[in-house]
């Protein structure tokens, strides 16, 4: 039984990209994997001090909520990460995790899929290049790990938008195929 983590980074009630996660999550529980999900709202992470500490140690000097969030990350053999696109990029309280992240480096992580799940008001064909682009720069740091897939919600603005939206069935099959 695979073990899958998803990560939501959304700060908003209702969140569109937190539809995508519980859609993801229901098709890996009824594809048969152990799954937990781990919302950053209300979670205290600080900003990474570029100390690199935590190449030496394998955890961080900081004391917050990014540690417990990383070793699960550790754990996990499948991680998803969703995320409302905020100028074209990632959410920052997500970006702010990876580089909390750091301290799986050296370490002898679990993880090898990793998924990216978003959603955003806009709904060009160029909306998920820099979310890609930034969550594959943190997947190119982990040379056992590979960006497995991702969905897309566009066009979807306020909370609850994404309701009926073709994207919710495709997190859940993907989600299912794991």
């Amino acid at each position: 039984m695979k073990r899958v983590l998803i990560i939501t980074s959304s700060l908003r009630a209702h969140s569109n990209s937190d539809a995508l996660a519980e859609a993801f999550a229901r098709g890996a529980k009824d594809g048969g994997c152990d799954v937990t999900c781990v919302s950053l709202k209300g979670k205290n992470i600080a900003f990474c001090r570029g100390c690199l500490a935590c190449q030496e140690r394998q955890d961080c000097v900081i004391a917050d909520d990014a540690a417990p969030i990383a070793e699960a990350m550790k754990e996990a053999d499948v991680i998803a990460f969703a995320t409302p696109v905020y100028y074209y990029g990632l959410a920052g309280q997500l970006k702010t995790l990876l580089d909390r992240a750091n301290c799986l480096f050296p370490s002898d992580y679990r993880f090898r899929d990793i998924y990216l799940l978003a959603s955003a008001a806009e709904d060009e064909a160029t909306t998920m290049d820099g979310p890609i682009r930034g969550i594959q720069g943190w997947i190119d740091c982990f040379e056992k790990a590979r960006l497995a897939g991702t969905v897309f919600a566009g066009g979807v603005n306020d909370g609850g938008d994404i309701e009926g939206h073709p994207s919710l069935q495709q997190a859940y099959e993907m989600g299912k195929e794991i």
